[in-house]
């Protein structure tokens, strides 16, 4: 039976450490999507130390834009996809163009029900802190707020992680 989760938490908040807990626990074919585009030498160390945690055995896809197309590509019945994180994808999408980034979205949407498997998916919970002091910012705290809501609706289950403890939301 198909299983949806959305994973939310503050940096640094062992939001990933959970998720990646959950996939070790399912026993079976993990597939990691990782949104992250190594930029800088601060990202490329990031993912270094991601992809040092994770289990050699689990597949890697990198994938910065086209989420859902991935998705449906490597989703199996009795696998798991675990994505970190959608923060980072809907950045690089807000880097693109509006146009692609909605088209995205939608495909995102249209694709989590469908899925065959597991499906953990981890985002950063943006909206707790100060208003941003510039529109590109405000904008980013808004869409990603619309895509956890939407998000919320989609998933089985959505946890909280603060401080390494998951807390249970739906």
């Amino acid at each position: 039976m198909p299983v949806r989760q959305l994973i939310l938490g503050g940096a640094r908040s062992g939001k990933s450490r959970h998720a990646e807990q959950l996939a070790l626990a399912t026993g079976g074919a993990v597939t990691y999507v990782a949104t992250a585009v190594a930029a800088d030498a601060e990202m490329q160390e990031r993912i270094a130390h991601h992809r040092a945690q994770r289990p050699a055995a689990w597949s890697l896809v990198e994938e910065p834009l086209a989420l859902a197309q991935v998705l449906r590509a490597h989703a199996v019945a009795d696998g798991c996809l675990l994505v970190d994180c959608l923060t980072l994808w809907l950045s690089n999408l807000l880097a693109v163009d509006d146009a692609r980034m909605q088209q995205e979205i939608a495909a995102l949407y249209a694709a989590v029900p469908q899925l065959p498997g597991r499906l953990l998916l981890v985002s950063n919970e943006v909206g707790w802190g100060i208003v941003p002091d510039n529109p590109l910012a405000r904008r980013f705290r808004d869409e990603a707020g619309r895509l956890h809501q939407q998000l919320a609706t989609l998933c089985d289950h959505v946890t909280l992680v603060v401080a390494g403890l998951p807390l249970a939301l739906k």
